[in-house]
């Protein structure tokens, strides 16, 4: 089973970069994008419902702002938009689809480095999502969190890490958030499987030309149950994909392992 997990800022600019054509050719079981700045009514058709996926869509209430949507090849036993704390559903930021096994939550957690007060607001986001997540882990649930985490966790997660030290996104606060998921019961697979690999990253600035010398930061995870990862396969990230500031982060699961308890 193959899930995807990209953050396409802007889901309307990526249909003119070859989005679908993309999605056709990569053809994944699932593909949980992230900033995706629209409502559905605003899309085509057929970006709206791309042909073989069912879609699902959380958007902010404010237009052009956050969202996240979900295509999946296989109807979800289940979906859920949010996880019931007003302030953060208000922005479309959390998407669960359930499925044999495992629940599968889209997330685009907050970006802190426009204020102080975005800062706050990004780490009570970490602390409620995380107390959501130990209810369903406390009830035997096995998860994925995949999606743009906006924080880089250790010095090997980014290119320059003393020029960050006090830039949000590597701050020593919000790196211990990602400390507290990864002792609460997750395990970040690409970090599993790649314990020592450098220079891979999943986000680059725009305007300095960052990409193309390969001066990014890896912001973007799948944070997967312990007891799930007897399941994990595979865990890359897929640094020739353009089209966005972030590329595409890939999972892949072996189903025989999915149903088994």
């Amino acid at each position: 089973m193959k899930l995807i997990s990209w953050n396409v800022n802007g889901i309307r600019a990526m249909a003119k970069k070859g989005f679908l054509d993309w999605l056709a050719d990569e053809s994944p079981d699932v593909l949980c994008a992230q900033e995706t700045k629209a409502h559905p009514d605003q899309l085509t058709n057929k970006l709206r419902q791309p042909p073989g996926y069912y879609t699902y869509w959380d958007s902010a209430e404010r237009k052009g702002y956050s969202g996240v949507a979900t295509f999946s090849k296989t109807e979800p036993l289940r979906v859920r938009a949010g996880f019931g704390i007003g302030e953060f559903d208000v922005e479309g930021r959390a998407l669960m689809t359930e499925y044999p096994g495992f629940k599968l939550f889209n997330v685009y957690f907050p970006n802190g480095k426009r204020s102080q007060e975005r800062l706050d607001y990004k780490l009570r986001f970490y602390a409620s999502f995380l107390d959501y997540c130990d209810a369903l882990h406390a009830q035997g649930e096995r998860l994925i969190v995949c999606g743009d985490v906006n924080t880089a966790h250790k010095e090997i997660d980014l290119a320059r890490p003393k020029e960050n030290e006090k830039t949000s996104g590597f701050l020593p606060e919000e790196r211990e958030w990602i400390d507290r998921y990864l002792s609460r019961g997750f395990v970040d697979a690409f970090r599993a499987l790649h314990p020592d690999e450098a220079e891979q990253y999943t986000w680059w600035h725009y305007i300095t030309n960052a990409r193309a010398r390969n001066i990014g930061w890896r912001i973007d995870y799948h944070l997967v149950s312990e007891s799930l990862m007897p399941a994990v396969t595979d865990a890359r990230i897929l640094s020739d994909v353009m089209g966005s500031d972030h590329c595409p982060i890939l999972l892949e699961l072996d189903e025989t392992h999915l149903v088994a308890r």
